[in-house]
């Protein structure tokens, strides 16, 4: 890897103040992602600031009719917490099935999210949630949030700090996931919220994104049925070694059944 300046924040604002002194600053939360790459040298930042050590951006917590997870929150804790087991299970069982136990016991959830891999799960559950994202400048509903592969409303000496699930009415995740990785060739988060239903897709396209004709289907009757026969178009959705677009497109169908069912 290239040389870097390493620096262990304190607190949100040490770490924005650490960010804005950098010539090109990399935030660190879990690594999964940037240890990586900065051992390939596909990264050369100036300077890594490291986030573990920020207890606020740690914690899981109920608030009013949402449950209101921190940045620095692993895997493995959402996936084992009581509160987010009762509240939002869909939610713990997609934290579940992330990677490996390593990878849940390092990883996080804001650094999945500001990351926003094509493949990662949790944008599925952030957007399908209708979630909001507290950063240290503000809050960005999900439906912005997500902008392109590896791109997010994030602007540059912006921390994610939380994010805000309100709790659904019920909620359920499917994917078919990569054997080796386990990331999601593609994955479905089904959601009926008090503002609607919601349908996200993760792993087929450039990032997550909605699809709006099974969420009509569903809005009129709750049921894997009501999505058998639709079918989302293939033109835009990602093909690779793993699968094409096309067996995208037929999986993004299979895993909303499946979803739906195991809301219900």
């Amino acid at each position: 890897m290239y040389e870097f300046n390493y620096h262990r924040a304190t607190s949100v604002a040490d770490a924005a103040a650490k960010l804005a002194a950098a010539t090109d600053a990399k935030l660190l939360a879990g690594g999964q992602t940037l240890v990586a790459a900065l051992k390939l040298r596909l990264a050369s930042p100036s300077d890594v600031v490291d986030l573990r050590g920020i207890a606020e951006l740690r914690g899981i917590r109920k608030d009013g009719g949402a449950l209101s997870i921190g940045a620095m929150t692993t895997h493995a804790e959402v996936a084992s917490s009581k509160d987010v087991l009762q509240a939002i299970p869909a939610l713990a069982s997609l934290a579940a099935s992330i990677g490996d136990p390593m990878v849940r016991n390092m990883g996080t959830l804001g650094g999945s999210v500001a990351n926003n891999d094509p493949a990662a799960d949790y944008p599925a559950g952030v957007l399908g949630l209708g979630a909001s994202i507290h950063t240290n400048k503000r809050k960005i509903v999900a439906d912005e949030f997500f902008t392109g592969m590896y791109e997010t409303a994030l602007q540059p000496g912006e921390i994610l700090t939380s994010i805000s699930f309100p709790l659904p009415k019920r909620a359920g995740y499917a994917k078919f996931k990569n054997p080796a990785s386990r990331y999601a060739i593609v994955g479905v988060f089904v959601a009926e919220t008090a503002n609607g239903t919601r349908v996200a897709v993760t792993g087929a396209g450039p990032c997550a994104f909605r699809v709006a004709t099974m969420e009509k289907a569903l809005g009129t009757k709750f049921a894997a049925d009501s999505v058998a026969n639709i079918r989302v178009p293939s033109k835009d959705l990602n093909t690779d070694i793993h699968a094409s677009a096309e067996y995208r497109a037929h999986l993004v169908t299979v895993m909303a059944k499946r979803a739906v069912e195991a809301a219900s």
